[in-house]
């Protein structure tokens, strides 16, 4: 028999925040991944945006949570001795006047935007109501997670397989998989943790979201370009072109009809002719609330939950790690906005 002190289930960026956060405490863990290639994580372009929706709202709580990551991303990439992070300009393309006002009323003249001195990429992007600039940054995803993956396998701290819960043994204090024992088991497993028994009464709203990778001869920027669509460069003339959202489908794979859609909001944007190199489809973990669900079940506390990140995880995940972390240690108390004892506490079930 094996000991650790937390099993991490999943290993996207949710799983890989909290196993860096609570390695940094100096606790054993054990994480369990079934690498799936189109997880949400594997999908994701990793952007950090300081503005949320068509309002042009500040992120919750960014002022906190972006420095932290920034600070998070920074370590990592000297641990790994990889890029993780690159602060960015999202260039903001307005699609119509409407929302160059709201720009206007909302966001001109705060810390994270800007409007552009001078026009640029006239003769790429269809830009007839101008542009806004806006502070943010990517992670790189397809990076990060296979180096994180590899150190974890280098510490013996990897199990490349499908968490099979019919095998997983819990008790009050505790729990064993296989001939492993842990303290706790912590899920962060995406859309799974909807199928969770544990978890069956947090109320889940998963999306799916689909991507083109396109080329775009004479496009070369490192700026991330937004409209109705966004794109993220990845190479010379590369770029991941995204994403849709889906609330009712069949399954997680790419579909004709989202092709469409994406390259109908691209020739809205482009000037230039484009290739499209492949596609990619993958389901979103997202709350009712649009906040994180972190916490340790009620009745059985050796099962958690650090999951429900949505499209801000980038930015999201290692201040959260971080605060999940110290609330386990028992050194802080759990944010209200963020702890699963909402869903637990309405009654439901």
């Amino acid at each position: 028999m094996t000991s650790v002190d937390y099993i991490i289930v999943g290993q996207g960026i949710a799983g890989t925040m909290l196993s860096w956060s609570l390695w940094q405490a100096g606790k054993k863990v054990l994480v369990v991944d079934d690498a799936k290639s189109n997880s949400a994580s594997r999908v994701a372009a990793g952007i950090i945006n300081p503005v949320s929706g068509r309002r042009f709202e500040p992120a919750w709580m960014y002022d906190t949570i972006y420095p932290f990551a920034r600070d998070s991303y920074h370590k990592m990439s000297e641990l790994l001795q990889i890029q993780v992070l690159t602060e960015r300009r999202l260039w903001n393309v307005f699609p119509s006047q409407q929302l160059y006002d709201a720009f206007m009323k909302k966001a001109a003249g705060g810390p994270y935007t800007a409007l552009p001195g001078k026009p640029e990429y006239e003769d790429i992007l269809d830009q007839p109501y101008g542009a806004a600039i806006v502070k943010g940054a990517t992670v790189n995803l397809r990076v990060l997670l296979p180096a994180w993956r590899q150190f974890l396998n280098n510490m013996g701290a990897l199990q490349e397989a499908h968490l099979d819960l019919s095998e997983l043994e819990v008790t009050p204090t505790g729990v064993r998989y296989g001939d492993i024992a842990a303290q706790k088991i912590i899920f962060c497993d995406g859309v799974a943790t909807a199928r969770n028994p544990w978890f069956d009464r947090l109320t889940f709203l998963p999306n799916k979201g689909e991507v083109l990778w396109v080329r775009i001869p004479g496009l070369h920027t490192e700026d991330i370009i937004k409209k109705s669509i966004t794109l993220v460069p990845y190479g010379p003339e590369l770029f991941w072109a995204g994403s849709s959202f889906v609330w009712d489908y069949v399954d997680d794979l790419p579909t004709g009809k989202q092709r469409e859609v994406l390259e109908k909001s691209l020739q809205q944007l482009l000037k230039v002719p484009y290739s499209i190199a492949y596609q990619q489809a993958a389901v979103r973990p997202s709350g009712n609330d649009r906040r994180p669900m972190i916490g340790l079940h009620p009745e059985m506390p050796a099962v958690g939950i650090f999951n429900g990140l949505g499209t801000k995880g980038c930015s999201l995940a290692p201040f959260m790690a971080a605060h999940f972390t110290e609330v386990l240690a028992g050194n802080a108390l759990l944010m209200p906005e963020v702890d699963i004892n909402r869903y637990f506490n309405t009654g439901r079930g």
